[in-house]
C-alpha cells in the first residue's frame, strides 16, 4: 500500500476503514482460513454461510433490531428498493383490503430532497395506488423551489391507512437530514404517527445507516442502506424488514396486485437466508469487517459521540465563513446533515481555488453533486476526528486568506 492516501470526502463510493482494507486484501487470496479467496469461495460453504450469519447478528446487536423485524442482503441499490417497497407493500395493502380499488390505495411521501422525489416518482410510475406527497420540502424552502429544508411538524399531510409512509432520513445530494433529539423525541416528525398500529414505515437510511441511532425502530415496517457509505462496497443492500410485511405476493396477485419479479419479493429472501441467488460475497465480507470493526469500538453509540464532534467542528468553520461573506450554506439552520455538508464557496474563481488547494493538501472529493454544485464534504464513519480537523483547518487558512484579499 502506498505511504500516504488521500483523505476520501466522497459521497460514495466513500471512505473504508484501511486497517478494513488490508484484511481485506488477505481475504481476497484465504477466507476463512480455507485457502480459497472469498471473491472464488462457494457462497453455500458451511464457511461463508457462517460469515453471512454473523454480520445479520453484528447488525441486529448494534443496532438493536427487535425480533419483529427479519434482515435480508439483496443487491441492486436504492433504485431497485425504489421498486421493491411499492410492490411488496402494496401486495400485503391488498392481502388487507382485498376490495378497495387501485385509486384508493395510498402511498405517503415525504420528499426532501433528490432521493425521495426520485422514489416517488417510481412509485407513480409502477401505479397499483395513489401517490399522495405528505410534505414537500420545496414548499417551505427559502426559494419555494429548493431542498434546502425538513418541513416543519404542520406541513405534514398523512393519509388515513395508507399503504406506505416514505422518507429518506438523509439526502445525500441536498444535505438535509431529520433531526432526531434523543432528549427531545417529539423532534422527530414522525413521532406523532400512532404507536398501536403496525404502521407502514419506511424509510432509506442509505447514507446514515450505522451513523446514529434510529428512532422509533420497531414501528417501521422496512429500513432499508445501500453498503457504499458507512459499511462497505457498494454492491450491497441490507434490508431491515417487520415480518408482517413479508407476505405471499402470488397470493395477492391473485387478488389483483401487480406480479413481484422473485429478485424483488421480500418472501424469496427472507425463506432462502438472503441467498434466492449468489449474494455479492465480497460487499459482505468487506461489510462483515466493518461491522466487526465497530463493535469492538463501541458500536453506534460511539460512532453517534464522534459523528457529532465532527459535524459540529465543520458547522462551526461554515458559520465564521458565512459571516465573512466567503461561504454559504445551502440548508437552513437546524436541517442540516451530519453526513453530508453541503456549501459554496463565494466569489469568482472561488470554488475553483477551494477544490485544487484542498487537492494539494491531499483531500479529495469534495466537488458537490452536479445537481446542486458548490461543496460537499461528507462525514461517513471511516472519516476520522483527525481527518475532519485537517479540512476545517484548510478552511480556516482559506478564509483567512481570502479576508487579506478582500482587505487588500
Amino acid at each position: 500500500m502506498p505511504e500516504t492516501r488521500a483523505i476520501n470526502f466522497g459521497a460514495g463510493p466513500s471512505a473504508l476503514p484501511e486497517s478494513v482494507l488490508v484484511e481485506a486484501t488477505r481475504g481476497l487470496l484465504n477466507f476463512a482460513g480455507t485457502g480459497i479467496g472469498i471473491a472464488e469461495i462457494s457462497h453455500r460453504s458451511k464457511e461463508f454461510a457462517a460469515f453471512l450469519a454473523e454480520v445479520e447478528a453484528l447488525i441486529r446487536e448494534q443496532l438493536n433490531v427487535p425480533s419483529t423485524h427479519s434482515i435480508l442482503f439483496t443487491q441492486g441499490g436504492g433504485t431497485a428498493q425504489f421498486s421493491a417497497i411499492v410492490l411488496n407493500l402494496l401486495a400485503r395493502h391488498r392481502l388487507l383490503h382485498p376490495d378497495l380499488k387501485d385509486e384508493e390505495r395510498v402511498m405517503d411521501y415525504v420528499i426532501t430532497g433528490t432521493w425521495s422525489k426520485l422514489a416517488a416518482q417510481e412509485a407513480g410510475r409502477l401505479g397499483g395506488g395513489k401517490v399522495n406527497i405528505a410534505a414537500d420540502a420545496r414548499v417551505t424552502s427559502s426559494n419555494g423551489k429548493s431542498f434546502d429544508n425538513i418541513p416543519p411538524h404542520d406541513a405534514y399531510k398523512f393519509s388515513q391507512s395508507p399503504a406506505l409512509i416514505y422518507y429518506c432520513e438523509n439526502e445525500t445530494v441536498n444535505g438535509v437530514q431529520f433531526s432526531h433529539d434523543p432528549q427531545a423525541p417529539e423532534s422527530f416528525p414522525f413521532h406523532h404517527l400512532p404507536k398501536d398500529e403496525l404502521l407502514p414505515l419506511v424509510a432509506d437510511y442509505s447514507s446514515s445507516f450505522m451513523s446514529r441511532t434510529i428512532p422509533r425502530f420497531a414501528d417501521h415496517a422496512v429500513i432499508y442502506a445501500g453498503a457504499q457509505k458507512n459499511v462497505g462496497p457498494a454492491g450491497l443492500t441490507i434490508i431491515i424488514v417487520r415480518k408482517d410485511c413479508i407476505v405471499d405476493v402470488d397470493a395477492a396477485a391473485k387478488l389483483g396486485a401487480a406480479p413481484v419479479p422473485i429478485g424483488l419479493a421480500y418472501k424469496s429472501f427472507a425463506e432462502q437466508q438472503s441467498m434466492p441467488n449468489t449474494p455479492p460475497v465480497f460487499s459482505l465480507y468487506v461489510s462483515g469487517l466493518v461491522l466487526r470493526r465497530n463493535k469492538a469500538l463501541g458500536g453506534v453509540p460511539y460512532y453517534e459521540a464522534l459523528n457529532q464532534r465532527k459535524k459540529d467542528k465543520v458547522y462551526a468553520v461554515l458559520r465564521d465563513g458565512e459571516k465573512l461573506g466567503l461561504l454559504k450554506g445551502h440548508v437552513k439552520e437546524g436541517s442540516g446533515s451530519w453526513m453530508n455538508i453541503v456549501f459554496e464557496v463565494l466569489g469568482e474563481g472561488a470554488e475553483a481555488r477551494f477544490l485544487a488547494g484542498a487537492e494539494a493538501k491531499g483531500m479529495k472529493s469534495l466537488k458537490g453533486h452536479r445537481s446542486v454544485g458548490g461543496i460537499r464534504v461528507s462525514l461517513y464513519n471511516a472519516i476520522t476526528q483527525e481527518q475532519t480537523d485537517q479540512l476545517v483547518a484548510y478552511i480556516r487558512d482559506f478564509l483567512a486568506e481570502g479576508t487579506v484579499k478582500s482587505d487588500s
